[in-house]
């Protein structure tokens, strides 16, 4: 298998909302709240309406995007036997996706995600994890593992305890190891664990420009060159509407953003940019290949509503 991705295993669930909405529920615009009280997250859902339901999670989101570009891959995530579990598992299989995980009644229900976009597209997460949350070093085959010529992890994924096991048998186990940063909140959370993760286990790590720069406590982003040049690692940054770069020692290479795109929802973005780097990268393109496939897949994404073509 070429890359395993294993991550939060959440239902989508996307709605449109004013800015208002993100004021009185406390929302900070861009960034991913966990909810750990279902019913917070129901009267959160209760109001609105939604646009569309999709299988996601986003490492999920990476897997089937390397799928449509006929990569053979797999994923691991964590969940319930119940409805939203059920259709989770059917569209990652309708998507040629080989998911590693059999699913039974938990005491939490599958998880989900709620997409709130602003009328200028940025998406706002609030996610219940529910029992994706809850993925233990018993839910990652090892020999699964073995048999990828790389791993695809989530930021998001990372928690003290039992998920924390998860992701350190997968790494011990890798050919090569991916990681995206995920969420500045994420990073915020648990910077020293990132830091060490990109410094010593991570053959390539993604991030955007503000979690790189909140990784390493810098306003300049002169200094993120420099850190991944004196750690030897390869660290691919988008940067908005300033395109992407790849740092790989003393080889830089920078691609330019698309201009002028009618974009309608920001989610996704990352993960369909990881999915066209990895594609590149597995299939031994060059670093400018890596990151042009990787912003064509982002740039498409961003003209229509959610996280799948």
């Amino acid at each position: 298998m070429k890359i395993l991705g294993i991550g939060n295993a959440i239902i989508d669930v996307i709605c449109k909302v004013e800015e208002n909405f993100l004021k009185k529920n406390n929302l900070t615009k861009g960034t991913m709240k966990l909810i750990f009280d279902n019913k917070e997250f129901k009267k959160i859902l209760s109001n609105l309406k939604i646009e569309k339901t999709v299988s996601g999670g986003s490492v999920a989101n990476s897997i089937v995007g390397l799928s449509q570009l006929k990569n053979d891959v797999g994923f691991i995530g964590k969940i319930s036997d119940d409805d939203f579990g059920k259709k989770y598992e059917e569209g990652l299989k309708k998507e040629n996706v080989e998911y590693f995980y059999e699913k039974q009644k938990e005491n939490l229900p599958t998880g989900t995600c709620l997409i709130l976009v602003t009328p200028d597209s940025e998406r706002t997460m609030c996610t219940f994890l529910g029992i994706a949350g809850n993925i233990n070093e018993n839910d990652v085959d090892e020999h699964i593992v073995k048999k990828s010529e790389l791993i695809f992890l989530e930021g998001y994924l990372w928690d003290e305890g039992e998920p924390k096991k998860a992701f350190e048998k997968a790494i011990k186990n890798s050919n090569k190891v991916a990681m995206s940063l995920s969420d500045l909140f994420c990073v915020e959370r648990h910077k020293q664990n990132f830091l060490k993760l990109v410094k010593e286990k991570l053959d390539l790590t993604f991030a955007n420009e503000s979690e790189i720069m909140a990784l390493i406590n810098t306003k300049n982003f002169d200094e993120v060159i420099t850190f991944a040049k004196e750690i030897k690692k390869h660290i691919v940054v988008t940067r908005g509407n300033k395109g992407a770069i790849s740092i790989f020692g003393d080889k830089i290479v920078e691609v330019d953003a698309s201009k002028n795109l009618l974009i309608k929802d920001l989610t996704g973005a990352g993960d369909l940019f990881a999915a066209g780097y990895l594609h590149g990268f597995i299939n031994n393109l060059s670093t400018e290949q890596c990151l042009e496939k990787g912003t064509e897949l982002s740039t498409k994404i961003i003209q229509q509503m959610g996280a799948r073509f």
